[in-house]
């Protein structure tokens, strides 16, 4: 059973403005990319996707957004449960911005399963993201563009899971996100990779992001609607 919504006030007493990470780097490609016209035209096609996706989530009503992280909540319980991760494992959440799906009471009841949470965190940018453990004790402070994250002595700890909000995604498994290229560099650099599990509505199904070579793939795609896509192994 998670715990209630309300109790998930920031202690400092601010919320999470909107993130400003994809107006940091709205272009981000790799340089090794092969067409420098097609880079650009994906860019602007990213870049009117992503305004047309927030506009979508914004448009939902409390209780659609309330009904829809429950069952988000449900979804990852179950994919936690169905690896059998009996031993304490580490769980790499986000602090909600932008009308994403709120997971906030999944890490208190994550933490009381002996579960470590750890929620990710940019800590320098154009880099890839930390992880900072996090307990139902802990005091968050201001992180970049304003949104609560836990203290630099909270200590940092590589996810066995990481969970990766995202605005779209595609049958491939395919993210689309803020456009500010944390998740891509965070997952190429993490060794093992940890399982990844975007976080998303089914609403925002594309055809394709047109994935680009720093693109890469998650391992689920976990929607209200359940599990839209799994990579076979």
């Amino acid at each position: 059973m998670v715990a209630d919504f309300d109790s998930f006030r920031c202690r400092s007493g601010f919320s999470s403005p909107p993130c400003l990470a994809s107006e940091m780097a709205p272009d981000y490609f790799e340089p090794n990319s092969v067409d420098p016209q097609q880079r650009i035209d994906v860019a602007r096609w990213r870049r009117a996707e992503r305004t047309r996706l927030r506009q979508a989530r914004a448009s939902l009503n409390a209780g659609e957004r309330r009904n829809i992280s429950a069952a988000i909540m449900t979804g990852v319980q179950s994919i936690i449960d169905r690896r059998q991760c009996d031993e304490a494992k580490t769980v790499a959440l986000y602090w909600p911005i932008k009308d994403e799906p709120d997971l906030r009471p999944l890490m208190t009841a994550l933490h009381s399963r002996a579960f470590q949470v750890v929620l990710s965190v940019v800590e320098q940018r154009a880099a890839p993201l930390v992880f900072r453990l996090w307990t139902p004790q802990t005091r968050m402070i201001r992180g970049n563009w304003g949104i609560p994250v836990p203290p630099s002595t909270s200590g940092a700890l590589p996810p066995d899971i990481v969970l990766a909000p995202l605005l779209g995604w595609d049958k491939r498994g395919y993210r689309l996100g803020y456009g500010g290229g944390y998740f891509d560099r965070t997952l190429a650099g993490l060794s093992p990779r940890p399982h990844s599990i975007g976080i998303g509505l089914s609403s925002a199904r594309l055809a394709t992001i047109f994935p680009q070579p720093h693109d890469i793939a998650l391992d689920v795609i976990l929607t209200e609607q359940g599990i839209e896509y799994e990579r076979t192994q």
